[in-house]
């Protein structure tokens, strides 16, 4: 069986090709532009790959749901020519074939699920820190969608003592992804994160964002695993200070060995790296496949 596999981020898309079994077999990458622009470079991808299904995970908002008008849609989100785009169905003009759809992040965390970090765990959670902030929720061995779905990189955190910048979000300014994301760094310090030395003060803040997003989520879901990917997780010197962030928030409350003494193994980075996202769209592909 074929599966293709669309990993639509926000700066770039992933195109790939796979198997049942989750091996990407061939894929390739370009930038996001206007979509239609963007769209025509995805399908002329497929074109000759004989694919039984596609799975799509997204940058967002979209619309998730089956019963809306706008199902398959970009919705509000600030990026120029793709709010209220209907993705889908420009690819379904093109391919007669049953589409999985989700946010990226959603279908992150759906692969380490089944392959990655959290495999053979009925729960995860999987945030992406880069361009933006997303969080993936998947919980009693499925995909959490709700009203819309998750969008936890939009939640208000507590500011910082020492910082006085005003956020990045144009929505909420110091929101979690106003204060953490990859364009947030370099607003607040005037270069790239990449280029910020390990004991700089930027870490310090940026775990303590991050910290506050995680320890509401295990307040909240108790996930038996929290994956944290995306460009700014990069820096592996943020786990372990996003682990004693966490560990200090809690203060001993959530009575469990694995907060406790195994955080090291609890926080961590995705098991699939960096195809993380494409691997979530092949298995959306899949169960769209198995659901028909």
């Amino acid at each position: 069986m074929r599966i293709g596999a669309i990993e639509a981020g926000g700066t770039k898309f992933v195109c790939g090709v796979g198997s049942e079994e989750g091996i990407i077999e061939d894929s390739v990458s370009f930038p996001t532009r206007h979509p239609e622009e963007t769209l025509e470079q995805a399908i002329s991808y497929f074109q000759d790959k004989q694919v039984e299904a596609i799975g799509v995970g997204s940058f967002g908002p979209i619309d998730i749901d089956p019963a809306s008008s706008t199902y398959g849609y970009v919705t509000t989100t600030p990026k120029p020519g793709w709010a209220n785009y209907d993705f889908i169905g420009r690819l379904k003009r093109e391919f007669a074939v049953p589409y999985g759809w989700d946010t990226d992040v959603n279908a992150a965390a759906l692969a380490e699920a089944k392959w990655g970090a959290a495999k053979g765990l009925d729960s995860c959670v999987y945030y992406t820190i880069g361009t933006g902030v997303g969080v993936g929720v998947y919980a009693e061995g499925r995909l959490v969608h709700g009203l819309v779905h998750p969008e936890g990189g939009h939640v208000l955190v507590r500011r910082h003592p020492k910082d006085t910048f005003g956020g990045h979000c144009p929505f909420h300014g110091d929101c979690l992804e106003g204060m953490a994301a990859g364009p947030a760094l370099e607003a607040r310090w005037k270069v790239k994160g990449h280029e910020l030395p390990e004991g700089h003060p930027a870490w310090e803040m940026e775990a303590y964002y991050i910290a506050q997003a995680v320890t509401s989520t295990i307040l909240m879901l108790s996930p038996k695993k929290v994956i944290l990917g995306g460009g700014v997780m990069q820096q592996a010197h943020l786990f372990k200070m996003i682990r004693s962030e966490v560990q200090r928030n809690l203060n001993g409350y959530v009575s469990s060995d694995t907060i406790l003494k195994q955080i090291d193994t609890y926080i961590v980075p995705p098991g699939l790296g960096s195809k993380a996202g494409l691997a979530g769209a092949l298995a959306l592909g899949l169960e769209a496949v198995q659901a028909k």
